[in-house]
């Protein structure tokens, strides 16, 4: 069972349709308990960082989601949903995240104008990796964000606007993407589909 997270946040509407073209069965729920259970889980977060977290929290689903995790389960985290899983952010005085990932999420600070809202390219650092096999040298997606986590060894994908950032993760069975996949058009659903192989 695949679940979805709705932590009662996040923007869910088009990556349901999304999933739904792609003939996958799957649950939203905010239940943590079936989260803990599940086969794999996405977490379309959207908004701040530590309000995100605190309504993880309220609902236990910050330790379903480690949990999960720990079962070597495939997560994959969209925009805030990667974010949180880094140890903390600097937003709003500062939050602790999941810290499933090790880092800092960061304001943009030579960002030519914050948000960083639209089309944006991603330089593959890792194209043999499972979640982005099948994508090329000069793909694009979709932002919209005023943080960004740093480019480390979990980084899949750079992407520049002002500062270099991790526009994609992936450390074992976690996965994570700052921009929208299910927005981002060929490049989007090439790497829901990888997500999804990873569940057979």
């Amino acid at each position: 069972m695949l679940a979805v997270i709705d932590y009662g946040g996040g923007n869910l509407g088009s990556l349901v349709a999304a999933l739904e073209r792609r003939g996958a069965e799957f649950t939203v729920t905010d239940d943590a308990g079936l989260v803990t259970k599940a086969d794999a889980a996405i977490f379309p977060g959207d908004g701040a960082f530590g309000a995100t977290m605190d309504a993880l929290r309220s609902r236990k689903l910050d330790r379903a989601i480690l949990d999960l995790i720990e079962r070597g389960k495939p997560f994959l985290g969209i925009c805030v949903g990667m974010q949180i899983l880094f140890e903390r952010s600097t937003e709003f005085g500062g939050a602790e995240g999941l810290g499933a990932l090790k880092g800092e999420v960061t304001r943009f600070e030579n960002a030519p104008r914050v948000p960083h809202m639209g089309w944006n390219n991603l330089e593959i650092i890792d194209p043999a990796h499972s979640f982005v096999v099948g994508l090329g040298a000069n793909e694009y997606a979709y932002f919209l964000h005023s943080y960004i986590a740093p480019v480390s060894p979990v980084t899949l994908a750079v992407t520049a606007y002002g500062d270099r950032f991790s526009s994609i993760v992936a450390s074992g069975n976690i996965m994570g993407t700052q921009f929208h996949p299910e927005k981002s058009q060929k490049t989007g659903a090439k790497l829901l589909d990888n997500f999804l192989n990873h569940l057979h």
